[in-house]
């Protein structure tokens, strides 16, 4: 039988790479992303490798009512047998000077549509007794996050979500995959700003197409929390042994030492 993924964010980084994973596990595809040019190189190049059907989706996924324009254009193909919510972008700076309306849409995408498109896809998964739903979250779900704080808050939404309903699906068939990666190099840093940290860190900077791998294996063994790199778990577990107002004391000075230089 045909199986199908959807991968939002799918034109460039690690939507790219987990769709590429996909295909060559023989998923047939629906990649959503805003850009349609890219987009379209993606299913060209794929087009060239495999005979996998590869369907496009152009959408804003930070405005209202998105989600449910991609169950409806996409549920006559069949049931989806893996969600990939990857679309997202960050914000750098103080929060009573950065710009609502990017905030507003950063919140829109990392929350109501990630939460609504797994609202309608996962009822058909859990009466096949079969589906898979990874969902992008950071290492920055772990602390908050001064000087990006609704990126860290909306990340941490992510994180929560996840292992909730996660827990909730037990027994059902279907799995919840969190990954929460630390800096990558995607076009995530092109989006946020200059000054922020993941553009001045070399020594823990990951690469695009191994952290999709480590997500892509830990979402295929359903497993709740992927943090690829033991540096990164490390770091995970640091707020555990700490006060919370040391650990944003942390994060703060470091976005501001990295700031200055």
């Amino acid at each position: 039988m045909t199986k199908i993924a959807l991968v939002t964010g799918a034109a460039s980084g690690l939507g790219y790479e987990l769709a590429l994973l996909l295909i060559k596990d023989d998923y047939d595809l629906v990649l959503v992303d805003i850009d349609e040019s890219k987009l379209k190189e993606v299913k060209k190049l794929f087009n060239k490798e495999f005979k996998n059907e590869v369907n496009l989706l152009v959408k804003d996924l930070s405005k209202p009512g998105a989600a449910q324009d991609i169950y409806d254009e996409v549920k006559h193909l069949g049931t989806i047998d893996v969600l990939v919510n990857n679309a997202g972008f960050g914000l750098f700076g103080t929060f009573a000077n950065t710009d609502w309306k990017r905030e507003s849409d950063m919140l829109h995408l990392h929350v109501l549509t990630t939460t609504h498109l797994t609202k309608l896809i996962l009822p058909e998964m859990i009466s096949r007794k079969s589906g898979k739903i990874l969902n992008i979250s950071s290492l920055a779900a772990f602390q908050p996050g001064p000087l990006m704080s609704m990126y860290y808050a909306s990340k941490s939404y992510i994180l929560s979500f996840s292992e909730a309903i996660a827990n909730e699906l037990k027994g059902t068939g279907v799995t919840v995959t969190a990954l929460c990666p630390g800096p990558t190099k995607t076009l995530f840093q092109e989006t946020v700003s200059s000054d922020c940290s993941e553009n001045k860190i070399s020594f823990n900077m990951a690469c695009a197409t191994d952290v999709a791998l480590y997500g892509y294996n830990a979402m295929k063994k359903g497993k709740t929390v992927a943090i690829p790199g033991a540096f990164n778990k490390l770091l995970s577990t640091i707020p555990r042994f700490i006060s919370r107002n040391m650990a944003t004391r942390i994060v703060r000075n470091i976005q501001e030492k990295n700031r200055a230089e």
